[in-house]
């Protein structure tokens, strides 16, 4: 399973990339394995704003649907479109074109699992 090392991760299965203060969201590889055939996503609204560990949308797969939450406080500032018309792209590519949204973070996020850490959950799961 990969688990980019530039990356930052939620026990939620989510992925975070922060530059110039805006994160960028996407599930994990394991996560998307576990889901199958991703079928549908629900995203949060451009404008609005998350609150971290807050439910912001959801993911449906063949297998089943799971909540998507927001790992970072602050303003929804984009969300990727081409995901929500085509969410297969989250399952084959969820660190690259199957980005799910970006936030201006309000502050810099503490809790975030580095790529070993979230390697041993991952591990403690399977």
């Amino acid at each position: 399973m990969s688990v980019p090392a530039e990356l930052h991760y939620t026990s939620e299965h989510e992925w975070v990339a922060v530059a110039d203060g805006v994160a960028t969201v996407g599930i994990t590889a394991y996560a998307a394995e576990a889901l199958g055939d991703i079928v549908f996503v629900e995203l949060p609204e451009v404008g609005g704003t998350v609150s971290s560990g807050d439910t912001c949308g959801e993911v449906e797969s063949t297998k089943s649907v799971s909540d998507l939450y927001s790992p970072v406080n602050g303003e929804v500032v984009a969300v990727n479109e081409a995901a929500v018309a085509d969410p297969e792209v989250i399952g084959t590519d969820p660190y690259g074109q199957g980005w799910l949204f970006k936030v201006e973070v309000s502050e810099e996020p503490a809790d975030l699992l580095s790529p070993e850490q979230y390697t041993q959950l991952t591990e403690g799961e399977g």
